[in-house]
Parts: C-alpha cells; sequence; structure tokens
C-alpha cells in the first residue's frame, strides 16, 4: 500500500495528512487511520474517540475549542463530505508562535486531514451545506476541561471566509473571552 503524506504547515506541530485512495468501478476503499503508518511517519497518538458533526448552512463556524491539562486533546480531523476551512490557534504561552494561526482547506475532494496538537485552540467554518466533521481525539470530553477562545478575536487575524453577523455559530462559541482575556491556556 501506498505511504501516506504528511506535511508540515507554518506552525510545524500542526500538520496536514494524506491517505492513499484507491479508486475502482464500485468506488474506493482508504485507511483513513492506521497506528503502523502514522507512527512510521512520526505520528505516534492513541485515540480514544471518535466526533461527528453535520453542519446543514455553509458558515457554520464550531470553536475556537480546546481542552485543558491533564485531559488536553490531540485531535486528527477529516471531511468526508463538503468542505471546511480548519483553524488551529497556538494557546502555549511559552510557545515562539503564541497566538499565531494556522489555516487550511480540509475536504472530501481533496481526501485530506489535518492533525491539531493539544496545545492549540481548533475550529473551523463549513464552505459548502452539509458538510460533515470527523475527528478522533486522544482524550475523552471532560466538561470540567472544555474552553474556547472567540473565533473573531481581532487579534489572531484569522482571514475567516464568513463575517461575524453572518456566521452561524452556538451561543457559547459566541461567548468565549479573547486570547487576551481567556485564563486558561497552555505553559
Amino acid at each position: 500500500m501506498a505511504a501516506i503524506v504528511v506535511t508540515p504547515l507554518a506552525i510545524p506541530d500542526v500538520k496536514l495528512i494524506t491517505c492513499p485512495r484507491f479508486s475502482d468501478e464500485r468506488g474506493f476503499f482508504s485507511e483513513t487511520f492506521n497506528a503502523a503508518a502514522f507512527a512510521a511517519a512520526g505520528i505516534s497518538l492513541t485515540f480514544v474517540q471518535d466526533n461527528h458533526s453535520r453542519s446543514g448552512i455553509a458558515g457554520t463556524v464550531r470553536g475556537l475549542h480546546y481542552q485543558s491539562q491533564p485531559l488536553a486533546q490531540d485531535k486528527l480531523v477529516r471531511v468526508p463530505r463538503g468542505r471546511i476551512l480548519d483553524v488551529a490557534v497556538d494557546i502555549r504561552r511559552s510557545s515562539a508562535t503564541f497566538g499565531r494561526h494556522v489555516a487550511a482547506e480540509i475536504s472530501a475532494s481533496a481526501w485530506n486531514q489535518i492533525l491539531v496538537p493539544a496545545g492549540f485552540a481548533h475550529g473551523f467554518v463549513t464552505l459548502e451545506p452539509d458538510t460533515e466533521v470527523i475527528y478522533k481525539v486522544t482524550n475523552a470530553y471532560s466538561p470540567e476541561h472544555d474552553h474556547g477562545i472567540l473565533w473573531s478575536d481581532p487579534a489572531l487575524g484569522i482571514d475567516w471566509p464568513v463575517r461575524e453577523g453572518k456566521a452561524l455559530l452556538s451561543a457559547r462559541d459566541q461567548r468565549f473571552p479573547k486570547l487576551s482575556d481567556a485564563s486558561i491556556l497552555f505553559p
């Protein structure tokens, strides 16, 4: 089988991953995660939970979410239907890239994934109606450790393809603090 392709983004801890897809007259087959193949590519993580979301409307924003220590989560995000702009914001205070972000389009047609490590706030906006997102995480959901950063914080400089007032967000996501006001981040 062909190997996965791992490409570090502008913040190298965040990686774009493409898994081989084999097509024939029946359709296609793809291993979207194989622990041995990922380990051979330098990614050794133990995933404990899969999450699946569907957003009916383009312009739906989810995030920017993260879990704090000791239940921080690495996330492996893919899109089996539709497409998203996926964003990872470095919230590690000791990092040279603290407060900076990377963004990548993840889509069913590109058959790519993004690995967002612990220490990053994560979010996305749907670019097509009826978009589905599946992501693996390395720790189970914990309400006590669940936090967020305001998606539209101007200090982050994220070029979202949807503007405030046009984006569809949960009430909770709209109330998140700006990065400068967040009390629980990573060292």
